[in-house]
This record gives C-alpha cells, structure tokens and sequence, in this order.
C-alpha cells in the first residue's frame, strides 16, 4: 500500500461515516481522499464538528480551524423518524440512504431502523409525503464504533449495488440472446 492509501485510511478512520455530502464529496472515503491531496479542508465536516478537525489537524500536522460554517454547523446527532401513518410507500427514501437504515417496500410503510441510522438527512428531499423529521438521537454523541459499523454497511450496500448491477446486466445479456435465438428461428 502507498503512503498516500495510508493516508487516506488514516483519514477515513477519522472521519464520522455519516456518508453525508455535507463537505462537498460523494461520502466520507472521497473527502478523505481530497483531504489527502490538499484538494480540500479539514473543517467541511459538519458532523464530525470541532472535534473531527482537530483529530485531522493532529494527524495531519496542520492548525485546527474553525468548523467552515458553509458546509453547515455542528449539532448533536439525529436520526431520520418516519411518520408512518403520513407514509405512502412510494420508496423513494430508500435509494438515497447511504446504510440501508430505512426498511420497507414499494406502495408499504417504511421505518427508519434509529440505531443504523448516520442522520446524513439524504432521505427527507426525495419523500413526497413530507412524512420524514429529524430528531435528536437516543444517543446524541457519535462513537467510533458507530462510524465503523456506519463504514461496513455502506460498503455491504455499494457491493450489494453492484452485484445487482451486475446482475440485470447479464441478465438483459441473456434476453437479448434469447430474443436474437427467436428472430433466427423464426427467419429460417
């Protein structure tokens, strides 16, 4: 591994796994991996707050600043809660979430699963019900065994994603074979 991967991880490991885009980047390994080439910041991290920047500052070797008030404030953590009586099954909550905390199926209620839930708010745009708020978790402060558990889902889900991915992809392969088998059949 590089000294630069090295890094990277390093600054990963530093990171709260909210997976949140509140710093400008596609997830917490992206700002990382920007942080590590000087393309961004230590302080875009709103849910790592003051102190997320000041555990980079000291691996880094660099000065703490102040958390960059444009990529929001710091705030006890929240977790999504869906009114489930407002729900309307529609799914669209679901995609969106980094860590597949949310349960439930098309035109079926859903509910947010609090204790896997980063709180990164990726959920309340796409509702149409308006049925998704924001409150202060049971557990306000966000431990580093909670950005762990955070990391591995992701990445379980990203690889769930692509395996799926994969999946429609050979089979649309196998149909248009078939489809092609037909019209040869049939052209004979």
């Amino acid at each position: 591994m590089a000294v630069s991967d090295a890094l990277v991880l390093q600054i990963d490991a530093l990171l709260p796994q909210t997976q949140c885009g509140k710093c400008g980047y596609q997830g917490c390994l992206p700002y990382a991996q920007a942080i590590s080439r000087n393309q961004a910041d230590i302080n875009q991290c709103p849910p790592g707050g003051e102190q997320g920047v000041a555990k980079l500052a000291a691996l880094l070797g660099v000065a703490v600043r102040p958390l960059d008030p444009a990529f929001g404030v710091e705030r006890p953590r929240l977790v999504a809660v869906i009114n489930e009586a407002d729900c309307i099954g529609c799914a669209k909550c679901l995609p969106p979430c980094p860590v597949d905390a949310i349960l439930g199926a098309s035109r079926l209620m859903h509910t947010v699963i609090s204790g896997q839930c980063t709180g990164c708010e990726l959920c309340i745009a796409p509702c149409p019900a308006n049925c998704i708020s924001m409150e202060i978790a049971i557990l306000p402060v966000w431990r580093t065994v909670d950005a762990e558990q955070s990391r591995q889902r992701y990445w379980a889900r990203n690889q769930r994603l692509v395996r799926l991915e994969a999946e429609k992809i050979e089979r649309m392969n196998r149909q248009k074979l078939q489809l092609a088998q037909l019209r040869q059949k049939s052209g004979d």
